[in-house]
């Protein structure tokens, strides 16, 4: 009998997962039996436009400034990647936690975290711009997909009924999406933070996805995408920076050097002395396949590859074991467990993201970049909100006239930015302020 045979005659193990975790916001007949609800969520995402636009947008560098781009697409597929493997590895759904990293960015706007702040700036006076509750917007009105019935009540499918409900994902898959499950300056840990995921208008389907969850507590499955978010773009980062020639691993051993770089580090691990970032660089330095240098031979780009391996399964078999440590062999889903990450590996993945963001990201002609990019949104916003409904696609153009006051008009502006790609933005900047300004 081949694997495929066994395959369909062995029936599935019991799902962990309920009724509850597999429900979704507008109830929907299943299509083919056998295909399981994350299965589905999984496809929705990977099928979407949101997702596809990720492709023209910004991660470190901006794509059509890199001779080997990563995008927010190929950094989201790199997140899936770890994130199914580590998930089926402590018991969770391998779809649903893949969806949930395929979902994670799926909100970040043109130019990355600059043309976040930037667009932070231009929704003020409508409550702020954050790409984790935008993704959550996207994920629940913006993508369309599916339309609430008009018989529901307004209490059920508020504002109103008919509405968008974007991809319509399961419970599961949407908290397993969400990084931050709180409002703006609800940040438990941190209410200073900017980190936040979900915008005021969009509470009622995050009440309904969060029913019955501990208050401001992320879901087993969004800790394993949160790890895997930070192990794809700290290695993927420093392996990118490499190959480009920016970072020059000689450069790392030299003490000014290291303080610098451990200034930088403090932003991801405050907590943290300079002794123990250090000895978490000198840790990865002793690995047999740690980079003493790049010459961007064919040998030196497989080492590279070698690198980004070993660390993910560094980083990702270190969590696993800590948390099978603390909670044991069985299945680990939803709120049954959170995801333990030693502090030493934390200590070590905040030394990279410090070398991507000291060789890459700090270096001048980006600064200036980042610079033209902020004044990019900020103008496209001003001439957008001055036109509008008149310069909006035809989607945000009924989001704006359907708005109950100032604060929802201008929203629908801003959904409408934050949907572009960077060359879209800055296409749309030239047509609309003339080629002068761009």
């Amino acid at each position: 009998m081949d694997d495929t045979a066994y395959r369909t005659t062995v029936p599935n193990p019991p799902s962990p997962y309920d009724g509850a975790a597999e429900a979704r916001w507008v109830p929907e007949p299943d299509k083919r039996p056998g295909r399981t609800a994350f299965q589905r969520d999984r496809a929705r995402v990977l099928h979407s436009a949101a997702l596809r636009r990720l492709a023209g947008t910004t991660q470190v560098v901006a794509p059509m400034r890199a001779d080997f781009p990563r995008t927010r697409l190929t950094h989201s597929l790199e997140c899936a990647q770890v994130g199914r493997e580590l998930g089926a590895a402590l018991g969770c759904d391998p779809d649903l936690v893949e969806a949930g990293c395929l979902a994670h960015d799926i909100g970040h706007p043109p130019f990355g975290h600059t043309g976040e702040e930037a667009l932070d700036q231009a929704a003020e006076s409508c409550g702020g711009f954050e790409g984790n509750a935008q993704s959550l917007r996207i994920l629940t009105r913006l993508e369309p997909k599916r339309f609430a019935p008009f018989d529901e009540t307004p209490a059920r499918l508020a504002p109103w009924p008919g509405r968008s409900v974007g991809l319509n994902l399961s419970r599961a898959a949407l908290d397993a999406a969400t990084k931050y499950p709180w409002v703006r300056g609800r940040n438990p840990a941190d209410p200073a933070s900017g980190k936040y995921g979900v915008y005021a208008d969009d509470l009622p389907v995050f009440r309904w996805l969060r029913a019955g969850s501990p208050t401001g507590r992320k879901c087993f499955e969004a800790t394993v995408m949160d790890w895997s978010d930070d192990v794809a773009y700290s290695t993927h980062d420093v392996e990118d920076g490499l190959q480009a020639g920016h970072i020059d691993p000689r450069a790392l051993r030299s003490p000014v050097e290291r303080a610098e770089l451990f200034k930088v580090a403090e932003r991801y691990a405050p907590d943290a002395a300079p002794e123990e970032l250090s000895a978490a660089l000198d840790r990865l330095h002793a690995q047999l396949w740690w980079p003493r240098e790049y010459d961007g031979s064919a040998r030196a780009r497989a080492g590279l590859k070698d690198l980004t391996s070993q660390l993910i399964g560094r980083f990702c078999l270190a969590a696993e074991q800590a948390t099978r440590a603390r909670y044991g062999p069985g299945r680990l889903t939803r709120y049954a467990a959170e995801l333990v990450v030693p502090r030493d590996v934390r200590l070590e993945c905040a030394v990279l993201k410090a070398v991507a963001v000291r060789y890459v990201m700090q270096r001048d002609e980006q600064a200036q970049l980042r610079t033209r990019q902020r004044i990019v949104i900020a103008e496209l916003a001003e001439e957008l909100i001055r036109r509008a409904p008149d310069g909006l696609d035809v989607v945000f153009a009924a989001l704006h006239q359907e708005a109950e006051d100032d604060r929802g008009a201008l929203r629908a502006v801003i959904d409408q930015i934050a949907t572009l790609t960077d060359a879209s933005a800055l296409a749309l900047h030239a047509r609309l302020l003339g080629a002068a300004h761009t």
